[in-house]
């Protein structure tokens, strides 16, 4: 109990120190209650087996299909409390009970991160913290057992440690981590979860994107709604992502775009064009214009108002855009008719998304139901296009090229200096 009220008072203190931050602001008013009950990393019993040479053909591998030998995974029961954590083999998988409420109503949230492997040797996390407090907060959303983020993340280190022989040595590729907790409650009453479990898989991959930074074009979806105000926009959860693989499969099908950009309605029916830009299904979106008034350029994307998810490099962007303090860093709305006045006088210069998975992807058009194109140039041969300087900002830090907070190490021990492949080697 000790180490939990320690930590959640640690919290609490960093919370009061950065109220108004864009991302942590939000998340950090979760964190001031909880019962105190946990697991602990400390306590974690761990059944090994045998690392066996793993031919993984990183060129083919596929999102999310391949996976290391153990995974971690924790059970808590309402009245006994959390049950001793484990790393266990992967092939023993997780046991559902028919009635489990993940099943039927879908309780269950995750986060989406990575491990990289530096050129100093060690393997580190990016911003690991931010994903534990916004998971923290998605389970709370979902009244989900009550833990202590900061022992996950200790239970996370712990098993990419157990399985650190995975983790790829070249640039541009990674383990992706899943965390993720459902209600496993054997009840089919719709009501608050009796049991939750915990679980964490790591996964071998490559660039989410096989374009790279090769511009994409996503479909702009003026009927769909990802998000409504006052719903779980900006939790992490299952409901936010299942309802959008139909539209995704329409767009595709229909006009060959890999992901949809939602918009949200603002009310006035009489100009749908009134209606604002939101997020993609899989990333947030930023939008690299100069402005209207001729006086220099602006690095927009939506507000943080409920209907979107923080981004962990969502809010990387705007700390590093603001930092080089040479453009106007702006959260806020943009219609559809702004954005398609920017790009027919030609302001608008580049569109991209961001996210862990796909880091960030430039788009170089939006597709709209009647066809029109909403066009954004991308040279992919620049190095200097905002695009392509947030990529090489944000890499330098995951594979520790450059000194940052942002990159937590988790093993301990140094080996010689490596020279990273290029994904495109």
């Amino acid at each position: 109990m000790l180490r939990t009220s320690t930590l959640r008072l640690l919290r609490l203190k960093q919370c009061s120190s950065h109220p108004t931050d864009s991302l942590t602001g939000s998340l950090c008013r979760s964190l001031t209650s909880g019962s105190g009950d946990t697991f602990h990393h400390a306590d974690v019993q761990k059944n090994i087996v045998p690392f066996q040479e793993q031919n993984v053909d990183l060129e083919d591998v596929k999102f999310g299909q391949r996976f290391t030998d153990h995974l971690f995974i924790a059970e808590h029961t309402e009245g006994a409390g959390w049950g001793r954590p484990q790393i266990r083999p992967f092939s023993q998988g997780i046991t559902v009970h028919p009635a489990a409420q993940v099943l039927h109503y879908g309780m269950c949230c995750f986060e989406g991160m990575k491990a990289y492997l530096g050129v100093d040797g060690r393997g580190r996390l990016f911003r690991p913290d931010l994903n534990m407090q916004r998971m923290y907060r998605s389970s709370r959303r979902l009244m989900l057992a009550d833990y202590d983020p900061d022992e996950l993340l200790e239970c996370l280190k712990e098993l990419l440690r157990v399985d650190r022989q995975w983790l790829p040595e070249r640039e541009g590729y990674s383990l992706y981590v899943r965390p993720f907790m459902f209600s496993s409650a054997h009840s089919l009453g719709v009501g608050r979860p009796t049991r939750s479990t915990i679980a964490i898989t790591l996964s071998p991959v490559g660039p989410y994107f096989s374009t790279g930074l090769t511009p994409i074009q996503l479909f702009l979806d003026e009927e769909h709604v990802r998000a409504w105000p006052g719903g779980v926009g900006d939790c992490k959860v299952g409901s936010n992502y299942a309802p959008t693989i139909l539209p995704q499969s329409h767009a595709f099908k229909k006009y060959g775009t890999p992901q949809v950009l939602y918009t949200l309605p603002t009310g006035d029916r009489s100009d749908p064009e009134s209606s604002v830009i939101s997020e993609s299904g899989a990333m947030n979106c930023f939008f690299f214009l100069d402005k209207a008034d001729g006086s220099g350029q602006a690095l927009i994307t939506p507000p943080l108002d409920g209907t979107i998810l923080p981004g962990v490099t969502r809010d990387s962007i705007l700390a590093l855009a603001r930092a080089w303090g040479d453009i106007e860093v702006s959260e806020a709305y943009l219609t559809i008719k702004e954005l398609k006045q920017a790009s027919q006088e030609g302001r608008l210069r580049e569109i991209f998304g961001c996210g862990t998975a796909c880091i960030v992807q430039p788009i170089n058009g939006l597709i709209r139901a009647n066809g029109e194109i909403i066009a954004a140039p991308f040279d992919a041969d620049s190095e200097t296009t905002m695009t392509a300087r947030m990529t090489r900002a944000l890499t330098d830090i995951q594979y520790a090229r450059v000194p940052s907070d942002w990159s937590v190490p988790f093993d301990d021990a140094k080996i010689e200096q490596k020279e990273l492949f290029r994904a495109e080697a």
